[in-house]
């Protein structure tokens, strides 16, 4: 794996990073492709002295992030990896019912009964169909706060691109534009 370890407002110090190497390489054994995962981790030490740590973990068909904010850095990787371990068992979930549902046979992974539990939570219960409506980011945010929804996908008027505009939780907007 490929640790790229980076702080804002704090020195990564070498116990930090052997710490947050051991604690990741854990999930190596998940993993489809170990010696192309990169493994981006962003420290930050905020005003009110809390600790936010997000871990993002790049495989082929595959993006594992989470981010945690606690007092203690340490504690904040720890619950990391339960976020990220229950992402895993999410995904094995689905490809093994996709390779069940193809093949007809048994499972691609093994799982226990707690993960197959979890199918059920990805069922699609609504579908919307919209037009896209050209405009600007600044009329998208505008056009999200009325609908009172968290996020708003349009065609952006100058490039004739699909992109998202939503709103974070400090409150600000981001911009999601596509390629």
């Amino acid at each position: 794996m490929n640790f790229n370890i980076r702080g804002e407002n704090i020195e990564v110090t070498i116990a930090i990073r052997e710490y947050i190497e051991k604690k990741v390489s854990k999930l190596e054994r998940h993993l489809i492709k170990k010696e192309a995962a990169n493994v981006y981790v962003n420290l930050r030490i905020n005003p009110d002295k809390t600790s936010k740590v997000e871990v993002t973990i790049s495989q082929p068909h595959l993006v594992l992030r989470a981010e945690e904010t606690h007092m203690d850095m340490y504690a904040a990787i720890d619950l990391i990896l339960d976020k990220l371990e229950r992402q895993i068992r999410k995904y094995k979930t689905k490809v093994n019912r996709k390779y069940r549902e193809k093949t007809g046979m048994g499972a691609a992974f093994k799982i226990d009964r707690n993960e197959e539990e979890t199918e059920d939570q990805l069922e699609v219960v609504r579908t919307k169909q919209f037009d896209l409506k050209p405009m600007d980011s600044e009329e998208a945010i505008l056009q999200m706060d009325l609908i009172g929804h968290s996020f708003y996908v349009f065609t952006d008027a100058d490039t004739n691109r699909t992109n998202v505009v939503y709103k974070r939780r400090d409150g600000r907007y981001g911009l999601i534009e596509s390629r």
